[in-house]
């Protein structure tokens, strides 16, 4: 019987069977479609967890060129820091990619050629003889971790590793592996394991620190370097084996590698200044970077001499150091104590921000008043004798007078007498008036107003700020605000220079010529020592034509140490310190215009010697005396010198006695105002011969005749 299809005529048979062809077809379509939009929909469904608190990374605090100084363990206690590729030394990558995943580049997330290799070789073998993860499968199961090793498992890593390939760049796949990759114990990442392992980043890793940072994240935990070197060794040499590697190492590199030793022990992440590490974590925790003005080689230079000083000098005692561009303000390092760990001397205390007595270091900034006010010059005599500033008697360290002894020899020998003759002259309320100018601001006794005992350090500054001060010292006059990037930032102070350029040139000319401690080498540095009250701190602060560093030697516990010093125990860490620091000495600021040493016979009568009488009155004040001019002084040659545009720098005019308010006349020509100060300013308007007089309130005047070039 023939069927009733059959017995269709031969057309309507040919429709049909198109029309059943199309309706087929057209559900095969229909249900891929539905397949595509399916999958498409799960997978925006059930994304891959690319927020997971398994990708946190390790909070960094950098200097100011991105050098890691510190990093923070993740919430889960990992050492997980970022990296990229451009991390990461290029043939690292190369030899990972060549070991891990030789079509990396090529497929969609499954490596479908390695995956039928590794399930024919399981088929005959019997046993997993080799992989088929991609570097992509491995980030899947990094970022989500599988429970168990089943076929289940590796099904959804998979799943997940093609979701990845669909939202993410090949390089951006291949930067969470650098990050997360497992290396042992709680280190993850090429950074973490590179810092532990070999003690640097891994920019520049040799064929034999790749090929075992290739190899460790197979089996972290059997291969890890400082527990099991062996099983480390013989990874790395599977890994330099492989011919693809050896493709990319080149010809012999695999011999020399594999003679070289693996490391059997994990070095400690990098821990510089403990101190701001800390405070910047408490004021921006959820910052993942932070940015300092720290210069990373200087810091580990100078938390290595401030341990092995506080270690010579003894138990309790601690050392702090603050080094800083005089120029910027930016702190380039900053140790709070020998060592943060040793509770003996209380290393947690940041002592460059405790207040202490400076002793004798405030003494440069009031030789620098003087020299301001034309009160003295470098070859002035000034007593060094017991002396009674109204019940107030200073007397030497060493408890001996010199008696008659120049400005500059005074300065040098950090004499107490003389500096307190000086402020009773130019005032401490002045010297507080310069402090603030540098915007610092220093404690007092309460109630108290400052009185004569500041010059010998009866206040409370701290080493930050006394090396702010000292900062607008090294930096011709002009404060600058010191700052770290974390707590502050650094930068120029507005308003008027702490000391104007001549005397600030003064100053360091006398403090350039103090001798080194012995034992240290010349630096062409002036420095200041200072010893507090009772032997509880010891200071010396330093700077050369841009670099002002600050040191501190003592007691956290503010506990006396006898015998100690500014000059004999922190005056040889300063120097050290400026020695491993490992910037170059840049020279002292050339004298500006206006600025010379008069040879003692050259100076005018007034300026010979400073006296004053023993109540602290100058014996000029006594009896009214007439105006003199004690710069320039008579007969000299002063070179005026000219600005960064040609315009020549103004003259420094300065003047004793007389009664204010003063005229000052150049070439018969009256200068704009009257003037109630003793130092003032002439722009001249030619070279050559040039007679300048000041006219006192009483009509007295005093003249000089100077040649200007």
């Amino acid at each position: 019987m023939r069927s009733s299809v059959s017995s269709l005529p031969k057309p309507r048979r040919l429709v049909r069977a198109m029309t059943a062809t199309f309706i087929g077809g057209g559900m095969l379509a229909a249900l891929a479609v539905m397949a595509v939009f399916g999958i498409d929909a799960l997978d925006h469904a059930y994304p891959p967890p690319l927020d997971g608190p398994a990708l946190a990374t390790s909070a960094e605090m950098v200097d100011r060129d991105g050098r890691l100084l510190r990093a923070f363990a993740t919430t889960d206690g990992r050492w997980r820091l970022k990296t990229t590729a451009k991390d990461v030394d290029p043939q690292f990558v190369r030899m990972l990619i060549a070991y891990e995943d030789r079509r990396f580049a090529e497929h969609g997330g499954i490596d479908v050629r390695a995956l039928a290799r590794a399930t024919l070789q399981f088929l005959t073998h019997g046993r997993i003889v080799s992989g088929a993860s991609t570097l992509t499968m491995q980030v899947a199961r990094l970022i989500e971790p599988r429970e168990s090793r089943s076929i289940g498992a590796k099904l959804r890593q998979m799943v997940r590793a093609w979701q990845l390939e669909r939202r993410l760049t090949k390089a951006q796949i291949l930067d969470i592996y650098l990050t997360h990759a497992p290396y042992g114990g709680n280190l993850e990442g090429v950074r973490a394991a590179s810092l532990a392992y070999f003690g640097k980043e891994p920019r520049r890793l040799t064929v034999a620190e790749s090929s075992l940072l290739v190899a460790l994240p197979q089996l972290p935990e059997r291969r890890r370097p400082d527990r099991h070197p062996h099983a480390a060794e013989a990874a790395r040499a599977r890994v330099l084996e492989r011919a693809a590697v050896a493709a990319v190492i080149g010809e012999g590199e695999a011999e020399r590698a594999s003679l070289m030793p693996v490391p059997e022990s994990r070095r400690p992440l990098p821990t510089l200044s403990p101190h701001l590490a800390e405070l910047a974590r408490r004021k921006v925790p959820a910052a993942s970077t932070l940015r300092t003005t720290l210069v990373a080689p200087v810091q580990a230079a100078l938390e290595s001499v401030a341990k092995g000083a506080a270690e010579r000098a003894g138990p309790r005692i601690s050392v702090a150091m603050v080094m800083a561009d005089a120029a910027t303000g930016e702190i380039l390092a900053e140790v709070g104590s020998s060592d943060y760990l040793d509770s003996s001397r209380k290393g947690w205390i940041d002592m460059t921000r405790v207040p202490r007595s400076p002793g004798s270091t405030l003494k440069p900034f009031i030789y620098g008043l003087a020299f301001e006010e034309g009160l003295v010059s470098q070859e002035t005599v000034i007593e060094d004798r017991p002396a009674d500033f109204f019940g107030y008697r200073p007397r030497n360290f060493d408890m001996t007078y010199q008696g008659d002894v120049t400005i500059r020899q005074a300065l040098q020998l950090s004499l107490n007498v003389p500096a307190i003759r000086l402020l009773d002259a130019v005032g401490p309320s002045r010297l507080m008036l310069r402090m603030r100018r540098a915007g610092i601001n220093p404690m007092l006794p309460v109630g108290e107003a400052p009185g004569l005992a500041i010059g010998l350090g009866g206040l409370g500054v701290s080493l930050r700020e006394l090396v702010q001060l000292y900062a607008g010292l090294a930096n011709e006059g002009h404060p600058v605000r010191l700052g770290d990037g974390v707590e502050s930032a650094p930068g120029p102070i507005a308003g008027e220079p702490i000391l104007d350029p001549v005397a600030t040139w003064q100053v360091a000319d006398i403090l350039s010529g103090v001798l080194p401690p012995a034992g240290s080498a010349r630096r062409g540095i002036a420095y200041k020592t200072g010893t507090s009250y009772g032997y509880r701190d010891a200071w010396s602060v330093g700077y050369d034509g841009r670099t002002v560093l600050g040191v501190w030697v003592g007691r956290a516990d503010n506990g006396a140490v006898p015998g100690m010093t500014g000059y004999t125990t922190a005056a040889p860490v300063l120097f050290d310190a400026f020695a491993k620091s490992g910037i170059a000495g840049v020279p002292l600021p050339r004298a500006p215009a206006g600025a010379v040493r008069v040879a003692a016979q050259d100076l005018p009568i007034s300026q010979r010697r400073f006296s004053m009488t023993t109540s602290g009155l100058l014996r000029a004040n006594i009896r009214e005396a007439a105006p003199q001019i004690v710069y320039p002084p008579e007969g000299a040659r002063v070179d005026l010198g000219k600005d960064v545009s040609g315009v020549p720098l103004p003259l420094t005019l300065k003047l004793q006695g007389g009664r204010a308010p003063f005229r000052w006349l150049a070439n018969g020509r009256p200068l704009a105002d009257l003037s109630r100060r003793r130092i003032n300013q002439w722009v001249p308007d030619g070279t050559g011969y040039s007679t300048l007089t000041v006219i006192d309130a009483a009509g007295r005047a005093a003249s000089v005749r100077v040649f200007l070039q």
